[in-house]
Parts: C-alpha cells; structure tokens; sequence
C-alpha cells in the first residue's frame, strides 16, 4: 500500500513544470483552461479590452460624441448643484423673459429659469431614456434567446407576436398605455419599453438560431445543462454585441418617443418636465418672437440623440472588429 501511495504521489509530480519537482503539482490549480496561468489570461483578457478601446478611439465622431454624452449628463445632474433656480413653484412676474444675467436663457410662460429647467427636464429625460434602453434590451434579448433556443411551435408562436407588436405604431401604443394609466414617469418608461423591445427580440433571436447549433451548446446539453442555465451562461453572453449595440439606439429612440408623448401633453405632471414638454411650449410661443423658449431643448434632444447615435456605431465598430478577428483565428 505504501508503494502504491508513492507512485501515486510520483505520478502527480510527474504532471508539474520541469524543475519545480513535486512543489509544482500544486501550482496545476492556477493554469487555465488552455494550460496557460490565470495571471496571463487575465493579461489576455485586458489586452482585448485595450485593443477595443484603441478602436473606439479611432472613431473620432464616437469619441467626440462620448465626451459630448457625459457633459451632457453632468449638465443635468451636476449642473443644479452649482446653479440653483426655483422649478417647484411658478413666478408670473418673470414670464417670458429674454436672457439676460439674471436669467441666461431667458424664461417661459410660468415664469421658471429655462437654464435651469433644461437641467431639471434633462433629468428625467435621460433616466426614462436609459431606464427604457435597460428594461426593453433585457426583455426583448430573453424573449429572443428563448424564442430561438427552443425553436418549433414556440419560437413560431413567440415570433408572431413580435410580428404584431411590430405592426402597430410605436407612438399609438404608448400614447395609448399612457392614455389608460395616470401618465407618471414610471408609466411612461413602461409605455415606451413596451414598444422597444421587438427589434432586440428579432436580432438575438437570429443570432441564438446560429448559435445552439455550436459544438459547445450540444456539449453543455450533453452533460445535462438546464436549459435555462444554457441560454444564460452560453447563448446571451455570444450576443452581448449585438445587444450593447441595439442598446445604444433604444436610448436615442426613447429620447424621441419619451420626447413625443411629452409634445402631446401626455408626460408627467407639473411641476416635472422634460425636454419634450419645453419643446411643446417652445412650439406653441414661437410666433411670440420668444425663441429662447424653443432651441435650448430642441438642441439638448438633438445632440444627445446624435451622441448616442454616434457611440453606437463606434461600439459597433469594436464588435465588427471581433468578429473578423475570431474569424481570423
């Protein structure tokens, strides 16, 4: 037995690194799936990131467009700590004010500072937008993973229900959630993800119909893999590009639709706002000869929907760049 227990112990050394001797049977917990040590996949890994930054880099709209992006939300949510204006109640006194010192962008109907309004109304414009792009990316990237990965009668009637969806218009299905139910910012971001989801649906369903028939998948499915373990551990994750690429425009497509509903009177309640419901205003006094009303909120919109825009197709580039990669590979 004594004899046996040292050749066992010899057949272990055997497996360790050249020179460490039996010490290096220890080290074998630390290599990685390939063979090689934790520390240089992990190296791997941070190289792949820099490379993908590298390429984001050298799209200069989709840096230039980052940058604009985050001063955008500084604006918003920073901005009121260093300018601080009265948006809770009205003054009737200071209705229709061009700028001036006191008020830089001048004022609107209610009286409220349009400088500080913008940051107020940025606000929830930019949570319902981010709010929007999280829930129906989610949704819509399960529902077609699931749709996909199970194929058949399932993925037919699943599939039909997008295609529904799909066919009514976007704007008549939210002004109709948001009709029904109190329009509070809560039903609003629901409103607009139950009509954003579908497009994410369609694309990772697509993906997930190429991938289940992996080596991979079948071998996970083989040693009695859950199903729905499968779909979130090996089919979701070899999407992620396409949903982070997707996610991108649902923010900039929910900036406009939450810019819509807002335009149609069907936002939140005063004294909130957002950038849509000071476009409405702006709208209804423009022949007032009180611009200052209007294009402060019509630019916000715009440039941060072309920000978004533009991040988008430099995350698209750094995917496309993947893929011809793995290809190579």
């Amino acid at each position: 037995m004594a004899d046996e227990g040292r050749e066992r112990r010899g057949d272990v050394a055997d497996l360790a690194p050249e020179g460490l001797g039996a010490a290096g049977s220890g080290r074998l917990a630390s290599l990685g799936a390939g063979g090689e040590p934790q520390h240089v996949a992990e190296h791997g890994r941070w190289s792949k990131w820099r490379e993908d930054m590298s390429v984001f880099a050298s799209n200069r709209l989709a840096l230039v467009s980052l940058v604009l992006l985050i001063l955008v939300i500084l604006f918003c949510f920073v901005g009121p700590l260093l300018y601080r204006s009265n948006q809770t109640t009205s003054t009737l006194l200071n209705a229709n004010a061009a700028p001036s010192a006191q008020f830089p962008l001048g004022t609107d109907p209610e009286g409220f500072d349009i400088l500080g309004r913008l940051m107020f109304g940025g606000q929830s414009t930019i949570e319902v937008a981010f709010a929007v792009a999280v829930i129906s990316t989610g949704f819509g990237a399960l529902f077609g993973a699931v749709s996909g990965y199970v194929g058949g009668a399932v993925d037919s009637i699943l599939m039909r229900v997008v295609d529904t969806m799909l066919a009514i218009p976007f704007l008549f299905l939210a002004v109709l959630i948001a009709t029904l139910l109190s329009p509070t910012l809560l039903i609003v971001t629901v409103a607009i993800s139950a009509v954003s989801w579908q497009s994410t649906a369609r694309i990772v369903r697509s993906e997930t119909l190429s991938l289940r028939t992996r080596d991979y998948v079948h071998a996970a499915t083989g040693f009695g893999s859950w199903h729905l373990r499968l779909v979130g551990r090996h089919i979701l994750p070899n999407t992620i590009g396409s949903i982070v690429v997707n996610a991108t425009l649902k923010v900039a497509t929910a900036i406009l639709l939450y810019a819509a509903v807002s335009f149609l009177g069907l936002g939140p309640p005063p004294p909130a706002t957002s950038w849509g419901a000071m476009a409405t205003i702006g709208v209804q006094h423009l022949y007032n000869n009180t611009w200052w009303e209007l294009w402060p909120a019509a630019a916000a919109i715009g440039i941060t929907v072309i920000s978004v825009t533009l991040i988008g197709d430099g995350l698209y580039g750094v995917m496309a760049r993947r893929v011809i990669t793995d290809k190579q590979k």
